[in-house]
């Protein structure tokens, strides 16, 4: 019997970030490893350049909203989005064992992961906060160097993951915090390991309109009349252009032959058309 290869999976950040901790979800049941970058540039450049590699990347966030850096990158680079994952954001306190949270100094982790855990954080005056470039980072830093009276606020699975203790479970002050990733691929890798065409119920594009008056309304009403359903839409400055702008724009839809059809009527109104990706809308049972 041949063994499965191994799927490898860029991530962003180090081994038990939430990127890392998406990517096992989604591809829940498969064999897979994450190799990590320090950057999103960094990793996108991977991904064109070797054609084995998958990626999941975040692209917006329910409290900080949309990752505009990725959504350029994507237009950028020949890549093809195949799936999407959403993924509720929960952090924990976790420091080396046999430790109490009264008996810490510091806590170390994202600024935006502190930021989200402001209030916990401020009610333990002992607490000093110390940014850091990861929450797993912190995480690993903390177990690699020994390092008693400091705590990570990071995911549970990157407690684990270093031999933390977590003291304190979900300590975000908002617990409606989730983070929608995509899964891209080179697009040869894309047609083998992506959805099949029956399972196609969502699109990503990206277009730029003449500037003219009512040229998106226009647009809108086409997309309208095909049924398809915008389930975001994200204007992006265009650099040297001023009052210019791209669309990024999600359409979900039950019928992929009136999908086409749309794209189709609305192309005579558009400058620019770029087709992320075709792939299927996140579906709750390929969370862990």
């Amino acid at each position: 019997m041949v063994e499965e290869k191994k799927l490898k999976v860029t991530i962003q950040g180090v081994a038990g970030c939430f990127h890392d901790a998406a990517a096992r979800e989604y591809f829940n049941g498969k064999e897979i490893e994450t190799v990590p970058f320090n950057t999103f540039p960094e990793m996108f450049d991977a991904l064109e350049t070797d054609a084995s590699l998958v990626g999941i990347v975040a692209i917006e966030n329910t409290i900080a909203g949309s990752i505009l850096q990725n959504h350029e990158l994507l237009r950028q680079h020949n890549l093809t989005i195949i799936g999407e994952h959403k993924k509720r954001i929960s952090h924990v306190l976790a420091a080396l064992p046999g430790q109490s949270i009264d008996s810490l100094t510091e806590v170390n982790s994202h600024p935006m992961a502190l930021m989200q855990c402001e209030q916990f954080l401020r009610r333990h005056k002992n607490l000093k906060m110390i940014e850091s470039f990861d929450t797993a980072g912190s995480a690993k830093e903390i177990a690699e160097k020994n390092l008693l009276g400091h705590a990570a606020v990071c995911g549970d699975y990157a407690a684990t993951l270093y031999g933390l203790e977590i003291l304190e479970h979900s300590i975000e002050t908002n617990r409606r915090n989730f983070t929608r990733f995509l899964v891209i691929a080179n697009s040869l890798l894309a047609s083998e390991i992506g959805p099949g065409e029956s399972e196609i119920n969502k699109s990503s594009i990206v277009f730029t309109l003449p500037h003219t008056g009512g040229a998106l309304s226009k647009v809108l009403t086409i997309l309208s009349f095909y049924d398809m359903n915008l389930t975001k839409i994200q204007s992006v400055p265009i650099i040297g252009r001023e009052w210019e702008y791209r669309f990024y724009v999600d359409l979900t839809f039950k019928s992929i032959v009136r999908y086409h059809q749309a794209i189709d009527a609305v192309r005579p109104l558009i400058n620019e058309l770029v087709v992320l990706g075709e792939y299927r809308d996140f579906v709750e049972s390929k969370a862990s």
